[in-house]
């Protein structure tokens, strides 16, 4: 998933919506699936095997997810027990649409993960199953890989199993409508639980030195053919939701490491040295952060809708810089087994209708669960997913990268010669007069070159828009 979320209003036949097709061109994207993949698609939206799936349709599901978002991995109800909570979370099951070693296999291994644009998306699988037969849209009976996570009073999870399922969700909700109900005490149980689940959570995440980073989503308004650029920030319903996906990704890790076989979410724990040049930008960036204090701790503290803080939770993400898939046989745990910004064992399980590994960590934990091996296909596909995952989180980035940089290109075309307050927030070791800024406002991240002096990282500097050409995707300063 990105890290960096850009969505664009406005038409799409502009000069930010030409770049934006030029750049799936230059990255060789597809731009539509085999006419086979289509045909096995469309057969398997008409006849899934459902033979294995339970019927769990008594069991009131939602869905929360952005406005107008069709691709729905996850639905939940929530329950209050005598002595805590259960969570009941549908996670799409793919497998009844997906053969083995059929088309609609080999396109998603070649795929890996849906890829985000501002103006639209490149799907890991085809329309027809992501948005139709295996999307879990209300009023759909669908199949799921349907976990119970029994928790205490205080959050914990005691209990976890998943079984295949057959569901339907009651309601498809935003997060808008969702903090609103909260909000005003309209919410009725189940969904008014989600805060209560939530904060839970949240403070275990706490206890046990977990992070989670509240990076607020860039909007791109297109008006009169200039742009520009405003913040979502966050709310509380989204971290809430998150950490039900989150504990399910902690439950699946335990699973199959309790099994032996499974594939793992790792992050290193970040080095001195990034850690070092974090603490720089904050301070150039006036974020109190004193030496005693644990980086999480720092970033439990921000205002995302602060600019400077939003700045600040953006440059955090480097920390995150590491992070890959683990493979694990006959119950060795590589090492570092844990995620570093989780404090926990995890995995990747709640999103298969946008990323491979998603299909396989559930087939691992339904298999885990029966007590049984897991399927042979996935055995035999195991070695080669870190690979393949890490090969499309590349891709992925570069997508991400290649979108904000045309963004900021557009932002500031008309804005060549003026004068900017910025931070430096990276120099590089061999040319220390060149590096990348962050401006004060609007909150645009670019290189600078183009000095004699070496530059001040971790400080604030003047510097000079010299070029930004949306067409190329070039955005360049120099110190004023």
């Amino acid at each position: 998933m990105p890290r960096r979320h850009l969505h664009l209003t406005g038409a799409a036949d502009t000069v930010l919506g030409t770049a934006l097709r030029d750049l799936r061109t230059e990255l060789g994207l597809p731009e539509g699936f085999p006419a086979d993949v289509l045909a096995e698609a469309a057969e398997a939206a008409k006849h899934p095997d459902l033979s294995a799936h339970e019927d769990a349709t008594d069991l009131p599901f939602l869905t929360i997810d952005p406005p107008a978002s069709t691709d729905l991995d996850q639905a939940m109800y929530l329950e209050r027990r005598p002595r805590g909570y259960r969570v009941h979370y549908a996670v799409a099951d793919v497998a009844p649409f997906v053969r083995p070693g059929g088309a609609l296999d080999a396109e998603a291994h070649r795929r890996v993960t849906t890829l985000y644009f501002p103006d639209g998306r490149i799907p890991l699988h085809p329309e027809p199953l992501s948005e139709g037969a295996a999307s879990l849209l209300p009023g759909e009976t669908r199949p799921a890989a349907l976990w119970r996570i029994d928790l205490d009073a205080e959050g914990r999870a005691v209990t976890a199993d998943v079984r295949r399922a057959l569901v339907r969700s009651r309601a498809g909700l935003d997060y808008a409508g969702v903090q609103r109900q909260i909000d005003r005490g309209t919410a009725e149980e189940p969904l008014a639980l989600l805060k209560e689940i939530g904060r839970l959570r949240e403070e275990q995440e706490i206890a046990r030195g977990g992070i989670s980073l509240n990076v607020p989503e860039q909007e791109i308004v297109e008006h009169d053919g200039s742009y520009g650029l405003a913040y979502r920030v966050p709310l509380p319903a989204d971290g809430w939701n998150a950490q039900i996906s989150l504990l399910t990704g902690m439950a699946a890790a335990r699973l199959m490491t309790e099994a032996g076989t499974g594939i793992l979410r790792t992050l290193p724990v970040a080095p001195d040295g990034a850690v070092a040049r974090l603490r720089r930008s904050a301070r150039a960036l006036r974020i109190d952060w004193p030496h005693h204090v644990p980086y999480a701790e720092v970033v439990r503290s921000l205002d995302p809708g602060k600019s400077d803080h939003a700045a600040f939770l953006q440059e955090c993400t480097t920390l995150l810089r590491g992070a890959g898939y683990t493979v694990f046989e006959h119950g060795e745990l590589p090492t570092p087994a844990v995620h570093a910004a989780v404090a926990e064992l995890y995995t990747h399980c709640t999103a298969p209708l946008r990323r491979l590994v998603d299909r396989y960590a559930a087939e691992l934990c339904l298999a885990a669960v029966a007590g049984n091996e897991p399927p042979d296909w996935v055995r035999e596909a195991l070695a080669a997913l870190p690979k393949e995952m890490a090969e499309g989180t590349r891709r992925a980035n570069t997508v991400e990268r290649g979108c904000v940089d045309l963004v900021e290109a557009a932002l500031l075309k008309d804005r060549i010669g003026q004068v900017f307050e910025a931070y430096v927030v990276d120099v590089k070791d061999r040319e220390p007069a060149v590096g990348t800024v962050h401006l004060a406002d609007p909150a645009v991240v670019a290189r600078i070159e183009g000095g004699t002096a070496r530059l001040p990282l971790g400080e604030r500097l003047n510097v000079r828009l010299i070029r930004a050409d949306p067409g190329s995707a070039k955005v360049l300063f120099a110190p004023a």
